[in-house]
């Protein structure tokens, strides 16, 4: 099949996944300028209006094909255009106990995530979601995740909806600790750092205390999101690893770490040592965060509606579950480091 007659196939779907993705650039301009700011992003609109234009009218066939190659390509192209904007830097400015703090702090939560989600009796892919959401950095964390361990879009649509819910009511939760718990500015910046899912929500939960608030939770959330590409790597591992015992195959290392996850690391690291122009680092960004936009609209126009509503309850409490969990685990290690 030649290139063109490829594009003629991928061109309808790929048309309505972009129109998804601009309608919810457009929502979220809306919602900024009626509400002040980001309470939902994107990424979430676009699932949310792929799934509602899914449910009003059944797709044609002939869309299959540019949802899939939206849902999955443009995804892992997103992910290795993520890598530059993570710098190794971010360690220059913290202690090595932090760093292995925070390092141990990821991997509990992980781990205490994930079981809460089976004993709820969640599958394993959609628990490993939303563990790995929870404890780094929460939907760039899922999306991230999802291809590397083969996540169907009903599982990546439940993770993003309910997480995304719950992230903004830790933005608002979060500062009643600082003002009813007597916690110091230091601890205070440090444990939303440790919780917070996003950057920005960081940010929004640490402005109301000081600037240093901001400082310091900034700064634990930059080496939290590191932890990012060493999960993701062992994930890869893990996952084609039982993929090939249950074919019965066994594969060279090399054979075991998906493509993207390569290209995300190797961009990781150029902008570590600085390979990366600064004026490219923003463009980057920017096309990254479009490109996985449209896989999520993708991903949206691919859901069964009835199988994320039948999820909602199990997952809203396993992440409940999860944030609280978290939030133990990072209060203990905020004690063990004698944060003052």
């Amino acid at each position: 099949m030649s290139i063109a007659q490829r594009a003629n196939i991928i061109l309808p779907g790929l048309a309505l996944t972009s129109a998804v993705a601009l309608l919810a650039y457009a929502a979220e301009h809306v919602e900024t300028s009626l509400l002040g700011g980001r309470w939902i992003e994107s990424l979430v609109l676009a699932i949310a209006l792929g799934i509602a234009v899914c449910t009003i009218r059944p797709l044609k066939p002939s869309m299959k094909p540019g949802i899939d190659f939206s849902a999955k390509f443009l995804l892992e192209i997103a992910i290795v255009l993520l890598g530059a904007s993570i710098s190794l830097s971010a360690i220059r400015g913290a202690g090595v106990w932090l760093i292995a703090g925070i390092a141990i702090v990821v991997v509990l939560s992980i781990a205490a995530t994930y079981m809460i989600g089976r004993a709820l009796g969640l599958p394993p892919k959609l628990a490993t979601l939303i563990a790995c959401g929870n404890s780094i950095c929460g939907n760039s964390a899922i999306v991230a995740v999802a291809p590397v361990i083969e996540a169907d879009s009903q599982e990546i649509a439940a993770a993003l909806a309910f997480t995304a819910v719950l992230g903004i009511a830790a933005v608002f939760l979060l500062p009643f600790f600082y003002f009813h718990f007597g916690m110091s500015v230091p601890q205070y910046g440090t444990l939303a750092g440790l919780t917070v899912y996003a950057v920005p929500q960081v940010l929004a939960a640490t402005a109301p205390v000081s600037l240093l608030a901001v400082q310091t939770g900034t700064l634990v959330k930059l080496v939290r999101v590191l932890m990012l590409g060493p999960v993701i790597f062992l994930l890869g591992i893990i996952t084609k690893t039982e993929a090939a015992g249950t074919d019965g195959r066994s594969g060279h290392h090399h054979s075991l770490v998906p493509w993207f996850i390569c290209g995300f690391l190797g961009l990781m690291a150029l902008r570590s040592f600085g390979l990366i122009p600064d004026a490219l680092v923003t463009p980057m960004e920017t096309v990254s965060g479009i490109l996985t936009v449209i896989a999520m609209a993708a991903l949206g126009l691919s859901v069964n509606i009835r199988s994320v509503a039948h999820a909602g309850g199990r997952v809203i409490t396993a992440a409940t579950l999860s944030l609280l969990t978290l939030g133990a685990i990072s209060y203990g290690l905020i004690v063990a480091l004698q944060i003052q």
